[in-house]
Order: structure tokens, then C-alpha cells, then sequence
């Protein structure tokens, strides 16, 4: 099985350059005007550009908010040096949401980018989580 990832944004200029300057990805290609394909990542991102206040689906009853918002699934980035890269994505323009956990062998901050989406910088001390 292969896993990608998609991310909605209202515009895909801005959030091309909040991803690449902000976690290193390379944009690959793109894709009908509305779909960035991001790589360097275990994952190929893709960036989709809709409209906020547009359904997300028919049987849906919420519209698409880019304001800062709560989702229970988001991504973690694992970096090999946490400073620097908090330091790479708060230049790109990523908000800090908190200070940073420790927990069996790792160090996660949380942040959000500029269209709302949470998202974790993690660094492990060894190959994972320790038991």
C-alpha cells in the first residue's frame, strides 16, 4: 500500500512556498492550474487549491475555513535536528502552538501553517519511539 497525502489551500503560490522553504519538499509539478505536487518527503504531498466557504462534498455540512482550525488527523514531519528546523519553518511563516514534549526518545513542537492545518515537527533519538 502506498500512502499520499493531500492538503487543501486557497492558493497554491503561497502554500508552494510556505512547504518548500518551511520543510525542505521540492515542488515537482503541477498539475490542471490547481493541484502542487510536493516531494522529499516519505509521502508525495499534493497541494489542492479550493476555494474557502466551498463544500468539501455534497453530503457535507460544513464549507472549507482556512482560519486556524482543529482536525484529529494531522501530519508529523520527523527532521533530524529539531532547531534548525523549527527555525526553517517559523521563517516560512509557521505559527508555534506550543512548547515542546518529550516522550520515549522524541521531541515534538506543533505548529500551523498559514491556511490552518496543524502539523508536528518531531526528532527521535534513536530509530523510534522507545518502549
Amino acid at each position: 500500500m502506498r500512502l499520499i497525502v493531500n492538503i487543501d489551500v486557497p492558493d497554491l503560490a503561497p502554500a508552494i512556498a510556505f512547504y518548500t522553504a518551511a520543510l525542505g519538499l521540492r515542488h515537482s509539478r503541477t498539475l490542471d492550474g490547481d493541484v502542487a505536487e510536493l516531494v522529499g518527503a516519505s509521502s508525495v504531498i499534493y497541494l489542492l487549491r479550493n476555494d474557502a466557504g466551498s463544500s468539501p462534498g455534497a453530503s457535507v455540512p460544513t464549507v472549507r475555513d482556512y482560519g486556524r482550525h482543529w482536525t484529529p488527523v494531522h501530519m508529523d514531519f520527523v527532521v533530524d535536528d529539531l532547531e534548525a528546523a523549527v527555525e526553517r519553518a517559523a521563517a516560512a511563516g509557521a505559527v508555534r502552538q506550543g512548547e515542546q514534549v518529550d516522550w520515549k526518545g522524541s521531541r515534538c513542537i506543533t505548529f500551523a501553517d498559514p491556511f490552518g492545518h496543524g502539523f508536528c515537527l518531531i526528532a527521535f533519538d534513536g530509530e523510534g519511539y522507545e518502549t
